[in-house]
């Protein structure tokens, strides 16, 4: 591609996504749209998904900065409901949603079916986080939908090789395919395994920020190459290697903590931008080859088989969730729950990029392979703009229970109290050795910045500021930011006078910004 068509399909996608800031609808559904109604403007150029791109160049990072930000020990108290959406819920998918499309098309053999339902067997990783953070669904559906997302695409994609292995007739039969499915799986998992732990004490040892930042930017790269080098499954490599090295993240520099989050925010918003709107992209180049298929047997295909889609994941989740609640050991090691969590479950299994680009990996001489694509882009399309826009007011009517706020701001707090208890002892007994002596200012100014930090969370449980509704640690706040704006404008009007270069602003800029981020913690996702 060339290089100005990709320059204007990163602006774009970020001008769009920008903007879906300032509105209620998710950025993957504006982004949709917005890559359909582009693709027939005159002089917006051919984006065809290229499989040799998006699998091993777009979809290790975007797994990689949702595992990294997923809770290892969340999956781990979740990991049963996660399987059986992950693993167990893809495979019946691509049965299910197979069979339907074998028994609606005339001339559509099963092996070729089931290479479609393959296909569009995985939610996205993509869009089911995008969503997920955008409607603040509660704690426990959230890491389901996630962990599922992060897994499923191992599956599918294993799921498709077996199935295409039988179409053009390469096929070792039922154990062949359960072997290589094993050799996916473990394997992916056992090369993760491997990199993890030497990936992790090198990221130790690295005491530069930017070179700690090029290595976590190859990082899922890396194993996801390692891994599809032993034909083992990337996908799952990466997950294992970002799960474990998000676990740790506490013992790498803090320096190297804070660049790391701002790159990576960019990396994961560019790429999912683009992604979605590739997506809506895609539909001149799906429409192509589908000459030979009447208008209204196209639409009636590709409706029978987003409704199998949707009808599937139904009558896999209600059973999947109450059926293993039967065993009382279970019952009693995880949370109660009611028909309104798996109502939410089976209607968030919104498909993506993934599905597409596995879609245009079939190979030309599979029979139907127009068709494929063209009910894989429908399936996507009607999922991500069926489901995505019904989902909030779904939630809205079903009045799931919110986030408790409150107990969170108070386990923050005790947590921060205890840390406190602990950093005063440490302190009292390092100033009382002769090498660390300090001036009681000094001291008293090391007290009172973690006296600071222990009644800032207290403070937001308090009463709000009557005028402006802000808590005393948003006024507090506000203040500190306001100060060290003054002491900006000063530096940069010493520097337009010349009585300070621009080497020294720099350095006292950094550290007005280190402690304006001190001072000013900014919660928006």
């Amino acid at each position: 591609m060339e290089v100005l068509p990709l320059v204007a399909l990163v602006a774009g996608s970020a001008i769009v996504a920008g903007a879906a800031r300032w509105t209620r609808v998710p950025a993957p559904l504006l982004l949709v749209a917005a890559g359909l109604m582009a693709a027939y403007v005159p002089g917006v150029p051919s984006y065809a998904l290229d499989p040799h791109i998006v699998l091993p160049l777009l979809l290790p990072p975007l797994l990689y900065t949702a595992a990294v930000d997923s809770s290892y020990l969340d999956l781990r108290a979740n990991v049963r409901p996660v399987a059986l959406l992950s693993v167990g819920y893809v495979l019946f998918a691509t049965v299910a949603v197979g069979y339907a499309a074998y028994l609606v098309v005339p001339g559509l053999s099963l092996p070729v079916a089931l290479v479609l339902g393959a296909v569009i067997a995985p939610p996205d990783a993509v869009a089911a986080t995008a969503i997920a953070r955008k409607l603040g669904l509660p704690n426990r559906i959230t890491t389901i939908l996630q962990g599922e997302s992060l897994v499923n695409d191992a599956t599918a994609i294993t799921a498709y090789k077996v199935a295409l292995a039988a179409v053009i007739g390469t096929s070792a039969g039922w154990a062949g395919g359960i072997a290589e499915f094993l050799l996916a799986s473990v394997g992916g998992v056992g090369v993760g395994l491997v990199l993890m732990v030497p990936i992790h004490h090198l990221r130790k040892r690295l005491r530069e920020p930017l070179l700690q930042n090029t290595l976590s930017l190859l990082i899922p790269f890396v194993a996801y190459a390692a891994a599809e080098r032993v034909h083992a499954s990337g996908v799952l490599a990466v997950v294992v290697v970002a799960l474990y090295l998000g676990h740790r993240n506490w013992q790498v520099d803090f320096a190297t903590r804070l660049q790391e989050e701002a790159v990576w925010k960019m990396v994961a918003f560019i790429l999912e931008s683009v992604v979605f709107a590739l997506i809506g992209l895609q539909l001149p180049v799906v429409l192509k080859g589908l000459a030979q298929y009447e208008g209204w047997d196209a639409a009636w295909y590709a409706l029978a088989v987003f409704l199998a889609v949707v009808v599937s994941r139904f009558v896999w989740v209600f059973p999947a969730t109450f059926v293993p609640r039967l065993s009382e050991r279970i019952r009693s090691r995880e949370p109660d729950t009611n028909w309104k969590a798996p109502v939410i479950v089976g209607w968030a299994g919104m498909r993506g990029v993934v599905s597409l680009a596995i879609a245009f990996s079939v190979p030309i001489s599979v029979p139907h392979r127009n068709l494929i694509l063209f009910l894989t882009f429908t399936t996507v399309i009607g999922t991500l703009v069926v489901q995505g826009l019904t989902l909030p007011p779904l939630i809205r009517l079903l009045r799931l229970p919110p986030r408790d706020l409150h107990a969170e701001t108070l386990a923050e707090a005790q947590a921060q109290s205890e840390a406190s208890r602990s950093a005063e002892d440490r302190l009292a007994e390092l100033l009382a050795e002769p090498e660390n002596a300090l001036p009681p200012p000094l001291a008293e100014r090391l007290r009172t910045v973690m006296e600071r930090r222990r009644n800032a969370v207290w403070e937001r449980l308090g009463e709000v500021n009557p005028v402006t509704g802000e808590s005393v640690d948003d006024v507090y706040r506000r203040l500190a930011r306001e100060m060290i704006a003054a002491e900006r404008e000063v530096f940069v009007t010493l520097r337009d006078h010349r009585r300070i270069d621009d080497e020294m602003l720099r350095g006292l800029l950094r550290r007005l910004d280190l402690e304006e981020a001190a001072a000013y913690r900014e919660d928006a996702a």
